[in-house]
């Protein structure tokens, strides 16, 4: 993947490497990468995300490589609190650091790209952002294949993006998708890479968010339930309780929690 900016402010939740980080923080990130013609790779994890490299060592090792690692979730940040006293007044939601970005690139000329979801979501989606931003320059837009990489298929990836002049790949396969991709993708691109989970769908106008006091709250998984219960149901019934004993098992020091060094090898298949 290449050598990620190491900062000082990643810390260990459960294994993975977080960073105690604020939106502001992160949205300068990702515009001085962009400047800078130079890869980053940048994730938002709630709850679900950092339990996907909790069960799985070698996408922990991958997460563990990327450069920003967002508390996405509210138990995410109040983990962060606990175990490391961050003292962080709010999450770094993805949805929300998603516009954020979106109106420094916006200020400043830098083209976006669009990577993922549906043709459908895009067609919403686009429009969208661009009565939110009229000075956005979306440089190009990719639907999900919805399927594994083919032969040669991410250098083609990758040279589409760089010819349409972008200067920030949004990616929005769903989690872990989209951060295997990432992943793969980083060394391919002198460019900042977010995976932003939802943020499509919920700016597309596709998925509501929930009431500010259920997000304080750290409810939104609850809010989420209700809308998908269907597909979500295991996510959360299985993986929020084993996340909160993990977590109370890393405090108390019955489990140590060693995060796994940051992968360095390309997958040799990934969903596109």
């Amino acid at each position: 993947m290449g050598a990620p900016v190491v900062t000082a402010r990643k810390r260990n939740v459960l294994g993975v490497l977080v960073d105690a980080t604020d939106y502001a923080s992160a949205t300068e990130e990702v515009v001085r990468a962009a400047r800078d013609r130079r890869p980053l790779a940048l994730t938002a994890l709630a709850v679900h995300g950092v339990m996907t490299g909790v069960l799985d060592p070698a996408h922990n090792a991958r997460l563990n490589s990327f450069d920003v690692v967002t508390p996405d979730g509210q138990p995410v940040r109040w983990a962060l609190n606990l175990l490391h006293r961050a003292g962080l007044s709010d999450r770094v939601y993805g949805p929300e650091l998603t516009l954020r970005v979106l109106a420094r690139f916006a200020d400043e000329g830098l083209p976006v790209y669009l990577y993922g979801s549906t043709e459908e979501t895009l067609a919403r989606l686009i429009p969208a952002l661009e009565r939110m931003f009229p000075a956005l320059k979306i440089a190009g837009v990719e639907p999900s294949k919805f399927r594994a990489v083919q032969p040669g298929e991410d250098v083609e990836i990758a040279d589409r993006i760089r010819a349409s002049g972008a200067r920030l790949v949004l990616v929005g396969l769903g989690c872990p998708r989209q951060e295997i991709f990432t992943y793969a993708m980083r060394p391919l691109l002198d460019m900042p890479l977010m995976a932003v989970g939802a943020a499509f769908d919920y700016h597309a106008g596709l998925l509501r968010n929930p009431p500010p006091w259920m997000q304080r709250a750290g409810l939104e998984w609850f809010w989420r339930l209700g809308l998908e219960p269907k597909r979500l149901w295991k996510r959360y019934v299985i993986l929020n309780p084993a996340y909160l004993a993990r977590l109370g098992a890393q405090k108390t020091g019955l489990w140590k929690a060693r995060p796994p060094a940051p992968a360095t090898d390309r997958p040799s298949s990934f969903a596109v």
